[in-house]
């Protein structure tokens, strides 16, 4: 059983490439999951980073995770990032430790870094680029995972502390004041039926978020038709792009 979080489909990639190799399913955890492995299964979290961090949902979903993961099963954390994963892994470790087990391996691949008012995703020769590196690093990934590899695979994270402090600056980040819409918007609906946080209403044709805060994972600025939706002032985010998986649906 593969979980996993995906705003713009990059984890979900990873997640169901990996399934496919090993016979396996891809599940994501915004589902309602019952997570009840049979003798000898696989067990893999697949995530995003954040503020070198877990995603809320992520985070949630290990917290709340009650399922008897034993020694017989293969248990894998993957964890997609664009610059670094900081102490993400570390952390969905702890927090493996307190509901199940360790896992017993941990992989990152790095792919596009979707977070636009940082990074620039507009040269689409470059994104293309770093998504044929990937399906390289996936390939192995597989491997090391059919062997049943244990242990750290990572380049560039980060110690536990750095988490911590991810923690507190993704909590100012995850504002939805920071979120706005422009007038190209056309009232279609997308971004409030995508919303992991359920944070957008639709109001007089417009999205309006209703909640102080959401995940942040910009699925909505990604996924608009007409690019409405930008973060801050808009200035960086409309210059750097949109970004969607070209493999998968999210």
């Amino acid at each position: 059983m593969i979980v996993y979080f995906s705003a713009t489909g990059n984890s979900k990639y990873v997640a169901e490439r990996i399934a496919a190799a090993i016979d396996d399913k891809a599940f994501s955890i915004e589902q309602d999951l019952l997570v009840n492995l049979l003798p000898g299964e696989v067990f893999g979290v697949v995530t995003p980073t954040y503020e070198y961090t877990l995603p809320v949902p992520v985070k949630n979903f290990l917290s709340q995770l009650r399922a008897d993961i034993s020694a017989q099963h293969y248990c894998f954390y993957v964890g997609t990032f664009g610059t670094s994963t900081g102490a993400a892994s570390a952390m969905a470790n702890d927090l493996m430790k307190k509901n199940a087990r360790p896992f017993d391996a941990m992989f990152d691949i790095r792919m596009p870094d979707t977070w636009t008012p940082m990074y620039d995703l507009s040269d689409l020769s470059k994104v293309e680029a770093i998504n044929r590196r990937a399906d390289e690093e996936i390939d192995e990934l597989i491997r090391q995972i059919k062997g049943r590899v244990t242990g750290k695979h990572m380049d560039l994270t980060f110690p536990r502390f750095v988490g911590l402090i991810g923690n507190r600056l993704y909590e100012q980040t995850r504002r939805t004041k920071n979120l706005s819409v422009t007038d190209a918007c056309i009232g279609c609906g997308l971004c409030a039926g995508k919303c992991p946080a359920e944070a957008i209403e639709i109001r007089d044709k417009h999205p309006v978020w209703v909640k102080e805060q959401c995940v942040m994972c910009l699925r909505c600025l990604h996924h608009c038709p007409k690019f409405a939706i930008q973060y801050g002032n808009g200035k960086k985010t409309a210059k750097h792009g949109q970004y969607r998986n070209p493999n998968v649906k999210v």
